[in-house]
């Protein structure tokens, strides 16, 4: 039997990247790195030999879907942000299986979910950034699950995080699970963006955000869910927030209690909300 033995809510800025380079932003985002690399950390230390991530980047129209590829290799550069992001070479092995076994539980579940085994079908930066930071190596399984969901609900995305932990106790697998994407996510205004790298673009989306990472804290997913729906839309939640959907469906939704440990504290990122949070399981 399989076993889901890491969950996490992970930040995929590319500011990263700048903060690695010579220059006057050198080091701008040293915590946010810090955070991956302890999960990057975690997941190694718990012997996990696959990691889903839940990619709030990967935009699908109609459906769920699944890269369920049995082999991951390119070189990126992002067309959203070209500057930040360019000629990342990546290489991972794929667990076709296991995308297989939830796309079938999800459809099982009213969710009609796809998945996919074509080998120009890329990965997205929510999935290729978070594993370059975690600095997760080659032998490291990946599946990418679409989190850009643009017409589907929340409750649907609920429905594919319990297909997700039923394929996963079902598999031969230890299992990460990763849910790739910011809390608020209204970025700056063009003119203004890039004298905003630091700062959040509303001071209300921060103290939504900051209220919603108390809740986590202390372990109140009960009122959390029943305000996800309206502070994805008000908010402007990254991906409509279908990833922490899919994490919460997974865990247990409302009846989830365990307080969340923040690795790295919440920071703004050109008019977003960021964090790296992990989820207990025990």
């Amino acid at each position: 039997m399989g076993e889901l033995v890491f969950a996490a809510k992970v930040t995929h800025v590319p500011s990263m990247f700048i903060s690695e380079m010579e220059g006057p932003h050198k080091g701008c985002r040293q915590a946010a790195i810090d955070g991956l690399r302890e999960i990057g950390a975690r997941i190694e230390a718990l012997n996990a030999d696959t990691v889903i991530v839940l990619d709030s980047h990967w935009l699908v129209n109609a459906g769920y879907h699944i890269n369920a590829n049995d082999s991951f290799q390119g070189c990126y550069t992002s067309n959203e942000f070209p500057h930040f992001i360019q000629n990342l070479d990546y290489r991972y092995r794929g667990n076709p299986m296991l995308g297989d076994a939830i796309a079938a539980a999800a459809t099982a579940r009213g969710v009609r979910t796809r998945a996919h085994h074509v080998h120009t079908l890329d990965v997205e930066y929510g999935t290729l950034v978070p594993l370059r930071f975690m600095r997760a190596g080659p032998s490291l399984r990946v599946v990418s699950v679409a989190a850009w969901v643009a017409f589907g609900s929340m409750e649907e995305s609920r429905q594919v995080g319990i297909a997700l932990g039923e394929a996963i106790a079902a598999s031969d697998s230890r299992v990460a699970v990763l849910a790739s994407g910011s809390l608020s996510h209204r970025i700056h205004d063009n003119k203004v963006v890039d004298q905003g790298t630091f700062t959040i673009s509303d001071e209300f989306y921060q103290q939504v955000d900051l209220h919603a990472l108390e809740l986590w804290q202390q372990g109140r997913f009960r009122e959390f869910t029943a305000m996800l729906p309206t502070y994805a839309r008000t908010c402007y939640g990254e991906g409509h927030m279908h990833d922490t959907a899919m994490l919460l469906g997974m865990l247990g939704w409302d009846q989830y209690r365990a307080p969340v440990e923040i690795l790295t504290p919440y920071f703004a990122s050109s008019g977003t909300g960021q964090v790296n949070a992990v989820f207990p399981l025990h």
